[in-house]
């Protein structure tokens, strides 16, 4: 992808400020630890007295629940390290592992090195069924308590879950919030960071007809208390090269249906304008340019709004952010 050449004028609230488009050179940080597990508690009842206390500290074997810590580390997967959910399968001497991993390690207990067999742990699954977990998320402020086999759904589609780096051109594996993603795009990234919900950008290339395959440089937008994100970039559509121009919302799917956007090009009397909804960073950027969601301008009309002799890409993309004000009693969202 040829980016080196590619440089982006924007002009946000009559500032006007130029961009050159460097090589996606990334930092690429790990993923964050996940975050210490609470303590697991059981929904069946407890009772108290010294006899219960005693039963428990008889209670010997591979599958012994004495505190709720312990619990979970029964349930720990020793080679994921992740929660077990059924079948859990044990070898002859009860070490325990998940099934994905049984077959990760050749049928072999990764504890003892002993031929694992075809037994399940069903006492450990029974255990399960009586505990409510914390969504692993929680850290991240989810309040959501569940029973142990509801908890991995729930954690497919918490809102609470981090999100992928939003940038574009270059795979980066960071995840996090969106405090966390923002400053990362900031500093790592050094995309442009602008406060307002309008944008006025002019995207410019020398030789447009050697880029079949480009991204601009992403700039992120902090409005109504929001980050959006807008992309534009070149590509192959069938047989023809177009542009695209698209708005991307720093935020759950929910709350993206909160805000709308539009983005408009022309000149010499003609105009192309594209409204929608922001679509969440939850769909990545490829996934939203493959469904075609934005702003598409073939490049014959681009270099023709560029003026001059269609040599040079010197396309005005212009565009607003606003926020939907929900009216109760037409159930139905205005814009503001």
């Amino acid at each position: 992808m040829e980016s080196d050449t590619i440089e982006c004028v924007s002009s946000i609230d009559e500032i006007v400020e130029d961009h050159e488009i460097p090589h996606h050179n990334l930092l690429h940080h790990p993923h964050p630890r996940h975050a210490p597990h609470h303590q697991f508690s059981s929904s069946k009842p407890h009772h108290n007295g010294t006899n219960n206390v005693n039963s428990i500290s008889n209670i010997v074997g591979p599958t012994a629940i004495a505190p709720a810590a312990s619990v979970h580390e029964l349930l720990e997967c020793p080679v994921c390290t992740n929660s077990m959910y059924p079948p859990i399968h044990q070898c002859h001497n009860g070490h325990t592992l998940c099934s994905t991993c049984k077959i990760r390690v050749h049928n072999r207990c990764p504890t003892c090195r002993q031929e694992l067999g075809d037994i399940r742990c069903l006492a450990l699954e029974k255990v399960a069924e009586s505990l409510e977990l914390p969504c692993k998320y929680y850290k991240l402020g989810c309040p959501e308590i569940f029973p142990y086999y509801s908890k991995l759904k729930h954690e497919g589609i918490c809102i609470y879950r981090p999100y992928n780096c939003p940038y574009a051109g270059s795979e980066c594996s960071v995840v996090g919030d969106i405090p966390f993603l923002v400053a990362h795009l900031r500093d790592d990234h050094k995309v442009d960071m602008h406060t307002g919900c309008t944008f006025n950008h002019r995207y410019v290339k020398s030789n447009p007809r050697e880029v079949e395959n480009a991204t601009w440089m992403l700039t992120v937008f902090h409005c109504f208390g929001q980050y959006f994100c807008l992309h534009f970039e070149a590509f192959q559509l069938g047989m023809a090269p177009v542009y695209m121009a698209f708005i991307r919302f720093m935020g759950d799917e929910t709350e993206a249906r909160n805000y709308s956007y539009s983005v408009e090009v022309g000149a010499n009397g003609r105009k192309l304008i594209w409204e929608s909804a922001p679509r969440s960073i939850r769909d990545n950027h490829r996934k939203v340019r493959d469904s075609h969601d934005g702003l598409i301008i073939q490049r014959n009309m681009a270099l023709f709004f560029s003026g001059g002799d269609r040599k040079e890409l010197k396309l005005r993309v212009t565009g607003r952010i606003r926020k939907e004000q929900q009216n109760p009693d037409a159930n139905m969202c205005i814009p503001n």
